[in-house]
């Protein structure tokens, strides 16, 4: 296992730089993962390697709904943005997630690590911080 925290992939980065994140036209994804799972910052693309195998979790994930464009609110200094929480009807047994761009290669995004292992038996969600330029899921300053 090699979760070791929640991560800004490297490849999101660049990617801002470069153009190849939109997250207003753009599709996104989420993905859980076992403990068997090797994620940090130097995870480059979605990896179905160590994903969670379970009756009704589709490998690559759910598709995320942006909750928050792009914007930089009443601080203005902090960009940031979020996504609606990702709900699954399953039992499910996942160790962490990866949020990629879909399409063209996959991109990553970030690594969530959930700390432990996190089980459930009917319905798995994966919540997203409240939306602020102070605590939502991705933020740059």
């Amino acid at each position: 296992m090699s979760f070791t925290g929640n991560w800004a992939c490297n490849s999101f980065k660049t990617g801002m730089m470069n153009g190849t994140f939109n997250f207003t036209s753009g599709s996104f994804k989420i993905a859980l993962y076992t403990n068997a799972a090797t994620l940090d910052a130097t995870t480059t693309a979605y990896t179905a390697t160590g994903e969670v195998v379970a009756t009704g979790y589709t490998a690559g994930g759910l598709a995320l709904t942006i909750s928050q464009v792009p914007t930089t609110g009443n601080s203005g200094t902090v960009a940031y943005l979020s996504f609606s929480n990702a709900v699954w009807t399953a039992s499910i047994l996942a160790r962490g997630a990866l949020i990629y761009q879909s399409g063209s290669g996959n991109p990553s995004v970030c690594v969530l690590d959930f700390g432990a292992d996190k089980q459930s038996s009917t319905t798995f969600t994966v919540e997203f911080p409240a939306v602020s330029n102070s605590s939502a899921i991705i933020r740059i300053a």
